[in-house]
């Protein structure tokens, strides 16, 4: 990856936009610059994909401006496992993200998921599909520095930038960077474009208000965990997607469907044209049927990867009509 990789959004605001479609882990990041201060929002999956983020970081910046500051929109891996790239930095995140950290699996053990794990079965064959082109041996995951609730606002340099909680919706610790000046939301995983997302806290009521909360900012430019760059209008596209699946949920849940044949339902029917990774509705059905059945336990996430895992088997190459 090169400086191109770095997309100007406005002045002294960029995004590193890695794509991938219909794949795990490659995050959106971004970039902010004013009169020699900076603020990193976010930092990629692995020390490699990090050092290539800000190779191209460090050439808009110039040698001297400082990279010490970072605000991380939630706790995924994919988002905060560069952090050790910027030992030093002052790291901004919501006190909740803090919870969500414990919850994720840690590096080490998403090494041998990807690697050590049977590629006959189907959890096994689809972290390796999604998760073997990273190495994770070796990350030290680092907590954030600096928590709040509610707001926070920064300085950089010339730059008002506003942190908005807005979780739990993807996560239980979402923020948002607002930047009102130029009319750009960096949105992390509460907006995915491109492909299906995966909703780990919900309930999907929470991630479609926080969406309506980026869009009461009137902003220009949306720039979402995974994918490319959005306008408002494909961001009310996809609150119309979050609002059909909290019906289709609450339907197939009063039916007594499980949420993965939930999933497999409205795979089959094509309900979500063109949207990648569709096996990931297993994911966020599972945790809209956690707040229908009121149940308020940690979610066992290697469990609804699993539930994704087999739906993406059975329409494999590799699955059980193939052999």
């Amino acid at each position: 990856m090169t400086a191109t990789d770095l997309k100007q959004i406005a002045p002294g605001i960029f995004a590193w936009l890695p794509g991938h479609k219909a794949t795990w882990g490659m995050a959106n990041c971004g970039l902010v610059v004013s009169a020699g201060q900076a603020l990193v929002i976010d930092t990629p999956y692995t020390p490699a994909l990090t050092d290539a983020f800000l190779a191209a970081v460090r050439t808009a910046v110039g040698p001297d401006v400082p990279l010490d500051r970072v605000a991380v929109t939630h706790a995924n891996g994919d988002h905060t496992w560069g952090l050790q790239r910027l030992p030093n930095a002052e790291v901004f995140a919501t006190h909740a993200a803090l919870e969500h950290q414990c919850l994720e699996p840690k590096p080490q053990q998403l090494q041998a998921l990807a690697h050590d794990t049977d590629p006959g079965q189907p959890l096994g064959w689809y972290f390796r599909e999604h998760f073997g082109m990273y190495d994770f041996a070796g990350i030290q995951v680092l907590p954030p520095t600096t928590t709040f609730a509610g707001r926070r606002d920064l300085a950089v340099g010339q730059v008002p930038a506003e942190l908005h909680e807005v979780g739990p919706a993807h996560t239980v610790g979402d923020l948002i960077v607002h930047l009102p000046e130029q009319r750009v939301v960096f949105a992390g995983d509460i907006v995915f474009a491109g492909d299906h997302p995966s909703h780990w806290a919900g309930p999907l009521e929470r991630v479609s208000a926080a969406c309506a909360r980026i869009l009461d900012f009137s902003p220009e430019w949306i720039i979402p965990g995974h994918g490319s760059l959005m306008t408002p209008d494909d961001l009310r596209e996809y609150i119309a997607y979050l609002d059909d699946l909290a019906d289709q949920a609450y339907v197939m849940h009063g039916q007594g469907r499980s949420a993965a044949d939930a999933a497999r339902i409205l795979i089959k029917e094509d309900r979500y044209p063109g949207l990648g990774l569709p096996e990931r509705l297993a994911i966020t059905l599972s945790t809209e049927y956690r707040h229908l059945d009121q149940d308020s336990s940690a979610p066992d996430l290697l469990e609804l990867m699993d539930h994704a895992a087999r739906i993406a088997w059975e329409r494999s190459s590799a699955g059980p009509v193939a052999r």
